[in-house]
Formats: structure tokens, sequence, C-alpha cells
């Protein structure tokens, strides 16, 4: 089996649930020490993260990615342990084995060989890894990249190992991701009897013709690059559980996914305004995952659909739809930022999975980006 398949395997048997690393950044930063990184690991809070550089020169290219998983879900769904890796029939199983501790091994058995063949390269090359990213990202990336802007160090090129792919490896990677913008809403109303509604003021009732609207309103048409952005409703509560009460408040969450045609300020004041219009008395508590992003064609886009292309024989299509990620931190240090990483049909579910095949060629493609950028 293939040094990077062996990593990876290494990785999945490591209990990572976020926040906790479960020994992965341990395995990773003496790996790369051997090949002949400074490391530095970096604890904020209950995370784990660390930066290593080899080379001191520009252009500085990195890797990013992150160690922690999601949890597991039911056990009793898993075909074998998700902590135990397992081979069957050419693809292998565990927890994070698509997302993404295959991108990690790739990433690292990939600099290693380069670095054995080209041990004088050009420029720089470091790796950003956290434990954070599948949590509150607050102490992971989003803290790293704050850090490495007050000593002033700059990355130019920035690949980002999520899985992006969606049939084959390779076939989509990410140049950007739409912005998330989330709402905690709180309705109030007045508590009291089903018999006697003129006494209460039900906020369920306030809200549903506000609801209406904001998810049947077509925000916008997108951008050429971005989709148009999506307002869902992710959680909706209400009532004492009894038949007979009409519920005295109404707490709501909610999701923007917004193209760069938008602004943050504008999607608050509209949702405002449509709460207001319709009457609805409400608290709202705003929150920002991460602003929208993008790369345009250059250097980094350019290089990983070669490796790309070369691995596969044909190019990536281009993409920015999906989640977000640890890209949004990157981003605006001015870096250029391309994620690729294997297929994410398995990503989050039970009997979470990869091709064997895809982890090695995800690895060449990662070996032919650092050739083309730093040879």
């Amino acid at each position: 089996m293939s040094q990077v398949v062996d990593l990876t395997k290494e990785l999945i048997a490591r209990r990572s649930v976020t926040p906790v690393d479960g020994g992965c950044q341990e395995l990773l930063c003496a790996r790369l020490a051997g090949a002949g990184f400074a490391v530095e690991q970096l604890r904020f809070g209950s995370v784990d993260n660390f930066w290593a550089r080899r080379g001191a020169v520009a252009p500085l290219f990195c890797f990013a990615g992150h160690t922690d998983v999601v949890p597991t879900g039911p056990l009793e769904e898993w075909h074998s342990d998700p902590f135990s890796p397992e081979v069957r029939d050419g693809v292998l199983y565990g927890r994070g084995a698509a997302d993404m501790k295959s991108g990690l091994a790739a990433m690292v058995t990939a600099t290693e060989e380069f670095v054995r063949v080209h041990p004088g390269h050009r420029g720089s090359i470091a790796f950003l890894i956290t434990s954070d990213e599948e949590g509150p990202s607050v102490d992971g990336t989003r803290r790293v990249t704050q850090l490495l802007q007050e000593r002033g160090e700059r990355i130019d090129w920035c690949l980002v190992g999520e899985p992006s792919s969606e049939a084959v490896v390779g076939d989509t990677i990410k140049v950007g991701r739409r912005g998330s913008l989330s709402g905690r809403l709180t309705v109030h109303g007045v508590q009291g009897h089903v018999a006697y509604p003129q006494l209460a003021e039900n906020p369920v009732h306030t809200l549903a013709p506000a609801l209406a609207e904001l998810t049947r309103r077509e925000w916008d048409q997108g951008s050429e690059h971005f989709q148009a952005t999506s307002f869902q409703v992710s959680n909706l509560n209400a009532g004492t559980g009894a038949p007979n009460v009409i519920p005295g408040e109404l707490r709501a969450r909610f999701n923007l996914r917004y193209s760069p045609v938008q602004t943050l300020e504008g999607l608050k004041r509209t949702v405002e305004d449509i709460l207001r219009h319709h009457g609805v008395r409400y608290s709202l508590e705003w929150y920002v995952s991460g602003e929208p992003f993008y790369t345009p064609p250059g250097e980094l886009s350019q290089a990983v659909g070669d490796a790309v292309a070369q691995v596969r024989g044909s190019r990536p299509a281009l993409s920015t739809g999906g989640g977000t990620s640890d890209g949004r931190f990157i981003a605006p240090l001015g870096a250029q930022v391309v994620e690729l990483g294997v297929v994410n049909a398995s990503i989050h579910k039970v009997n979470e999975s990869v091709r064997l095949a895809d982890v090695d060629a995800l690895a060449r493609m990662y070996f032919n980006v650092l050739v083309r950028l730093l040879a």
C-alpha cells in the first residue's frame, strides 16, 4: 500500500472530533520537521494549530487544512468502526477519510517527495493546520492568520485540501466561496388561551407572512462566478407543549449564503425591513461566519489546473459552490486561494469513504502543483 494511504489510515485511527486533535498534528509535525520545516505549535483555547515553514523568501506557497472531524453519528449504522480504518474493494472507510485526512496525507507525502527531488527549490513552502474547522472556527485558522498578519508574513498562494471533487478526484476545484450570514431571531408575542385569541398575540401567526416573503424573495441572480443568494431557516421553535396555550415567544435560526453582489449591511437591512413591514415585534442577533471571496485566474489556478490535467487528462471545472471553508480567513491576506481535494459525496455521513486510487492521484496532483510553482 502507498505511503499516502498508510498516512491517511494513521490519521483516521486518531480520534479527533472537533476541537480535539487526537495526536494528528504531532504526527504531521514530526514528518514535516524531518523534511526541513521549522514548526510552530500554536494552541489557542482548546484548539491545536500549527504553522510550519520551509524557506524564508517569497513567493510563499501554503497548504491549509484541518485535523478535526465531525461526530460519527449512530455507530450502529457504520459497517466498521469509524476510527479503525478499513479497506474494502479498493475503498478506505473511516471518519475523516474524505474530510480531510486523505488531503492532509497527500499534502505531506507530496511535499516530502518534492523536497527530496528539489531540495533547493525557490521560494518557501508552509503548512497552516487547525483542529477547529468543523467547530466554531474562532481559535483556529482565523487566529493563526491574525498572528501572521501581526508578524508581516504574507502568503502568496494557498491550496486548501477540502474535498472539492464531485464524481472523480480533480473534476472540480473551488476558486471562491459565498459568504455566510446567520441570524438568531426572537419574535415576541403575548401568551394566552387558544380560546381567547383576542387576549393574546401569537408570534407564530405574526411571523408567518414575513417568513413567507423572506423565503419567496429572489435576492439576486448571482454573478458570473457565484450562485444566487439563498435564504434558509434552520431552526424554528415555539409553544409550551400544551395544546391549548398560545405561545408567548418564537425562536428561529436562519442563514443567508450570499454572493458578492450583496453587502452585509444591505442583507441585514432588507431582512429587518420585511419584519417591520409585517408588524413583527422582534429581537435579532447577527453572526457572520465569513465574507465571500474569489480568486480570479492567475498563477495558482493555472498551476492547479495544469497539475490536475497531467494526472487525469482533463482540466477541472471551476466552482464557488458549497459551504464555507477556512479559505475565507486566508484570502483577505491577499493570497490566491484554490481548494482541491477528493470526492465529497460521503463527507459528514456514516460510512465516510475515499477511493484509494483517488488518494494516490491527489498526492500526485499536489506534487505537480509544487513543481509548477516552486521547482
